[in-house]
């Protein structure tokens, strides 16, 4: 497996106008390659929450539903940390493909604690159902920390800093995409294939829709991504992209950073970076936000007598919406805060706490819960995008798909797992409502705001790069 997986020799470098449209020519296809492979990842990610209103009638309850759902974050979050470093050392080309694959295998046994164990006929069976709900999450979970390193890995290579908060931006909708069309599969997969799998016994449709016709479609997906992905320019006969470009970061170094490291040295370099430590943190409040609405939004709806096909729809919404918010949360962090990371972070989380409070004193209101999933959808992807960014501009190139892995940690363990779906779920069943669980919504941004508001110093050295000055790095 490691030399199946090794990253591809550097072949001799290329000069002059042709290598120059090779080099824009490979970035479009490489760049498209990471969105619709990453898209991919996100067919068979959280189709749980989508499937949790149809579970409740076999007998779970929303703790045991949410403690399932929280497995899939759990090993995401180790995953990514883990796949992050050896995607670091990694051939993203063949790393990213085989993690989706892997991931739409999972999401296919997903079904097996329902066709199997029939938990209606034999309540005794729930318990067992339950732990092979969160085992198959699990596994779902760990092969998902396989997408986005190598992502992390690709854009580094071929993206220079002063141009990667656009870029990554707009690369950053592909999980708005492949999540979108979660709801959407949901439904229409049930209705145009549940009969064939389960005739007249519609109650066991959502498992076709949910699972089965996202896996297929991922895996395909898998294939043509495949096609698409270059490692890095090097491989392709290129220059670096800080030779091509002429711009670096501040803890660039040519030699070094074109080197690989060690593990021990990859963890080292990381975790030993406080700012690092910050904006991790500062990801696990975003990451309660961001799928503390996002997963219980089918369960909520449906509670104010929301069928699944209109609340596939709202799910749609929300993510659908963050396209146009993250481009624009992107562009801003470049052209405007020049390419600093922090300010426009906290900017978004300050209009999230708006919207979460509107959301909450109006949830009988479809139309205004709709609206307000739209505004939060189109506001917490920008700061989700940006943790990502900021975490490769603050590391080395050669460890930042571990520094994204420990932001990612942070996120899906603390910030998901832990808090969006295990507290949360617990919180609403035991309070007997939803006040509660909003409340600790506002309260995760708050968080975020205080944990971004600490790295905004170090960014500043890029205000004085666009000026022409030099600054002296502390020692």
């Amino acid at each position: 497996m490691a030399s199946f997986l090794a990253p591809p020799a550097y072949k001799p470098e290329q000069t002059g106008p042709e290598a120059d449209a090779k080099y824009k020519r490979l970035r479009w296809q490489v760049f498209i390659g990471i969105f619709i492979g990453y898209a991919g990842f996100y067919l068979v990610r959280k189709n749980f929450s989508m499937a949790i209103p149809m579970l409740e009638p076999f007998g779970f309850t929303k703790g045991m539903l949410g403690t399932a759902l929280a497995m899939n974050a759990v090993a995401y979050g180790f995953s990514k940390f883990v796949m992050a470093s050896i995607s670091d050392r990694s051939n993203a080309r063949r790393f990213l493909p085989l993690g989706l694959i892997l991931s739409a295998i999972a999401m296919l046994f997903m079904m097996v604690p329902i066709t199997m164990l029939d938990p209606i006929n034999h309540p005794e069976r729930r318990g067992l159902a339950v732990f092979l709900m969160g085992a198959f999450n699990f596994l779902v979970g760990w092969f998902q920390g396989m997408g986005w390193p190598p992502c992390g890995r690709v854009m580094t290579r071929w993206f220079s800093i002063k141009e990667r908060g656009t870029w990554m931006s707009v690369w950053n909708c592909a999980h708005n995409v492949g999540g979108a069309l979660v709801g959407p599969m949901a439904a229409y997969g049930a209705m145009w294939f549940g009969s064939w799998f389960y005739g007249a016994d519609t109650k066991m449709y959502f498992l076709i829709g949910t699972y089965a016709f996202p896996a297929a479609v991922a895996i395909l997906i898998a294939i043509i991504a495949y096609v698409l992905i270059r490692d890095t320019p090097q491989s392709c006969g290129l220059p670096s992209i800080e030779k091509w470009s002429g711009s670096a970061s501040k803890n660039y170094d040519e030699k070094k950073s074109e080197q690989s490291l060690s593990v021990k040295e990859i963890f080292k370099t990381v975790l030993s970076n406080k700012f690092l430590w910050y904006i991790a943190l500062a990801n696990s409040f975003i990451y309660m936000v961001r799928y503390g609405c996002l997963d219980w939004a089918p369960t909520i709806l449906s509670e104010q007598g929301v069928d699944i096909k209109n609340a596939g729809w709202a799910y749609f919404a929300y993510e659908i919406a963050a396209i146009p918010g993250t481009i624009f949360c992107g562009w801003l962090s470049d052209k405007v805060f020049n390419g600093r990371r922090a300010l426009p972070t906290m900017i978004f989380m300050a209009l999230i706490i708006v919207a979460i409070v509107v959301y909450w004193q109006n949830m009988t209101n479809l139309s205004v819960v709709i609206g307000c999933l739209i505004a939060i959808g189109f506001l917490i992807y920008g700061p989700v995008m940006l943790i990502g960014v900021q975490a490769l501009d603050l590391a080395p190139k050669n460890a930042a798909g571990t520094a994204a892995g420990l932001t990612g940690f942070m996120g899906y363990v603390l910030g998901t797992a832990i808090l969006a779906n295990s507290v949360l779920g617990y919180v609403a069943e035991s309070t007997g409502g939803w006040d509660m669980p909003f409340i600790l919504l506002i309260v995760g941004c708050l968080g975020a705001i205080f944990f971004m508001a600490l790295t905004y110093k170090e960014e500043q050295y890029l205000v004085a790069d666009r000026k022409g000055e030099k600054i002296e790095e502390k020692k």
